[in-house]
């Protein structure tokens, strides 16, 4: 099989400290673990919902999950769920840019150059079909146009001043299937003026939801942060031997924290397209209010709304 038709992979990001969220996930669980292992669902945390997520586009030995080590009482089980070299353990959180670039090391190593869609494990999708219809279609452009990495980038409802923001060219790609546009520019968090102006020019919120060959994504921390690829460059030679975990633990020692959005997206642009999704509520639960204005929306009622808004009002 020729390595343009090579099977997607998924890379599961589940390596946060959900912090901005703490103030509703202690309320539901009883303790301090991230929101990613937190059941908001009613049984189902969002790390298993995503799972899910990936089960429709790709093969469950070709799904990567990075976690880290501090919140190992949490995915500990997921030992036993997922085949070998698919558990990527981080010492600890350093963003994610090193928790993207390590994983993908990972895939390299056990798969070669492959398509890979990455999906942060914290969000809320209404209609899981339609949002992978999506990442499929990402995947075909990428086929078509390898030097790309293909963002998905959501109609925005709101001018919200905690999420991404795109600026995307007019005018399509020459490719198949459905558009992609050249991305022109990213604003992290913009404030609220600025937030009103881009939602009023027709931006995307960014999803963070990405799509790229394994090579594709390396080549751009090689280039916008080659510091960051280089200072993994030790790992390369003892991924799956006894002696990683220690040569990862030194390198995550020097390493500063980082968001792969500042670290490599920004600096980037000429290789990144976006595509618009429409017709599909989504959130990055990153706040209380945007979980339950989701819930409230969907119209679902987990067993621990009502206690934790009597919390809220009390």
């Amino acid at each position: 099989m020729g390595e343009g038709f090579a099977p997607p992979w998924a890379l599961i990001l589940a390596g946060g400290d959900g912090t901005r969220l703490r103030s509703l996930t202690t309320q539901i669980a009883g303790d301090d673990r991230p929101k990613q292992f937190c059941a908001l669902l009613d049984g189902e945390t969002l790390l298993e919902r995503t799972r899910r997520r990936a089960d429709l586009f790709a093969r469950d030995d070709h799904q990567a999950i990075v976690v880290s080590r501090t919140h190992v009482p949490y995915w500990d089980a997921l030992f036993h769920e997922v085949p070998p070299g698919r558990l990527v353990i981080q010492p600890d959180n350093r963003g994610t840019a090193a928790g993207i670039v390590y994983p993908l090391l990972h895939i390299s190593d056990l798969a070669g150059n492959v398509p890979v869609a990455i999906l942060p494990s914290d969000h809320y999708v209404s209609d899981e079909h339609a949002f992978t219809a999506y990442v499929r279609a990402a995947v075909d452009v990428v086929r078509a146009r390898p030097d790309l990495v293909v963002l998905l980038g959501i109609e925005p409802e709101r001018p919200e001043t905690e999420y991404g923001w795109i600026s995307a060219s007019r005018r399509p790609l020459p490719v198949d299937g459905e558009p992609a546009f050249m991305i022109e520019r990213f604003w992290e968090k913009p404030a609220q003026p600025l937030a009103e102006r881009l939602f009023k020019a027709g931006c995307l919120w960014n999803s963070f939801v990405m799509v790229g060959w394994t090579n594709t994504f390396l080549d751009l921390v090689a280039t916008s942060s080659p510091a960051l690829l280089a200072a993994f460059a030790p790992l390369r030679l003892v991924i799956g031997l006894p002696q990683e975990a220690r040569v990862v633990e030194r390198i995550y020692q020097r390493l500063a924290p980082a968001g792969f959005s500042e670290a490599v997206l920004a600096a980037a642009t000429r290789r990144l397209a976006v595509m618009r999704v429409k017709g599909v509520d989504w959130s990055d639960w990153g706040h209380p209010r945007r979980v339950l204005a989701s819930l409230g929306h969907a119209g679902l009622r987990p067993a621990w709304i009502d206690r934790v808004r009597l919390a809220e009002a009390g």
